[in-house]
């Protein structure tokens, strides 16, 4: 909890065993916690540094009130968060100015290397604001299937992410269980028979293409910044997905598989959602009452709406009636 606000995990145990009593020396401090008293010491120290307690006299020490100490740091974090944010919209304003006057050579940048590969690879999906799209194609050199912490963080933070996969990755060893994991945890996922290229899209600013190499010589790709051509990527894979099949998690027997859907029609399940909040329930009302989390709800309404070509939700309710989905 406290590495939120700076501290390590001996600071917190400390903390927290002063916490509970009154009042405590350095001596059981060390003994409880099975601590040197050196490590003990230095703990104090930034303790008392950070104002989470006090010191009632030599080798003896209280803590202070956690609302008012752990809210001053807390506070202290937050107006922190809140300049680096104001530094980072200054400095992608600065960022895009610039860009409006790069050069042809200075818009497409080339990455050699397996690991300069996946450093970039991991960048632009953090680099996203709004949403990462990408092309899943074998064979893999720099990121492997599954090997990819960037997604989960990305979902998190509320990013969109799209991922289109070449249907013979689905019959790779293993791939079952990470297209559960990714359909899971967020991430709207969609079949093809085949792609033309692997890609990776954040937002329209950003672009990576791997490039064909030797077999035996060193993989290189292509990273894009905003250009005609990483908008032409953007068309491209837009088209590739409104033509790919939706993939969705049902459980059978118990069992998590990966169903395929149409791709220009509400599955059985999305037809009792549509009901349910054209009945009037929120989202969190029919989610519980379909067993479903609510992220995973609103991922299947963003589907229905790319298909009805819907702006609102009201214009998807609109577009269910007049075609029956309901």
């Amino acid at each position: 909890m406290l590495e939120a606000v700076g501290l390590g995990a001996d600071e917190e145990a400390v903390y927290r065993l002063v916490l509970g009593r009154p009042a405590i020396e350095l001596t059981d401090l060390s003994s409880d916690l099975d601590l040197p008293e050196p490590a003990v010491l230095g703990a104090l120290a930034l303790l008392l540094d950070a104002g989470l307690i006090i010191k009632i006299r030599d080798g003896v020490y209280a803590a202070a009130p956690p609302a008012v100490a752990l809210g001053a740091l807390i506070t202290q974090q937050r107006d922190a968060l809140r300049t680096a944010e104001l530094a980072l919209a200054r400095f992608a304003e600065e960022h895009r100015a610039a860009a409006a006057d790069r050069s042809i050579g200075e818009q497409i940048e080339v990455v050699t290397g397996i690991d300069a590969i996946r450093h970039r690879f991991l960048q632009v999906q953090h680099a996203a604001r709004e949403q990462v799209r990408t092309f899943v194609t074998g064979p893999f050199v720099a990121v492997s299937p599954g090997d990819n912490p960037a997604e989960t963080a990305v979902v998190e933070r509320g990013v969109r992410f799209r991922a289109l996969v070449e249907r013979a990755l689905l019959e790779e060893p293993g791939a079952a269980e990470e297209t559960v994991a990714s359909l899971r945890s967020g991430v709207e996922v969609r079949v093809a028979d085949t792609l033309p290229m692997k890609l990776m899209l954040a937002d329209s600013h950003l672009g990576l293409v791997p490039l064909n190499a030797d077999p035996h010589g060193e993989p290189g790709a292509v990273l894009l910044h905003r250009s005609g051509l990483l908008a032409a990527m953007e068309a491209l894979f837009e088209a590739a997905w409104l033509r790919a099949f939706p993939l969705e998690v049902s459980t059978v027997d118990g069992e998590d598989v990966v169903e395929e859907l149409e791709p220009d029609g509400p599955a059985e399940l999305d037809r009792r959602i549509l009901a349910l909040l054209l009945a009037g329930l929120t989202d969190q009302a029919v989610a519980g009452q379909l067993n479903l989390s609510v992220r995973t709800l609103q991922r299947r309404l963003r589907r229905l709406m790319d298909i009805a070509g819907a702006g609102t939700r009201m214009q998807l309710g609109w577009h269910a009636a007049r075609n029956r989905w309901t």
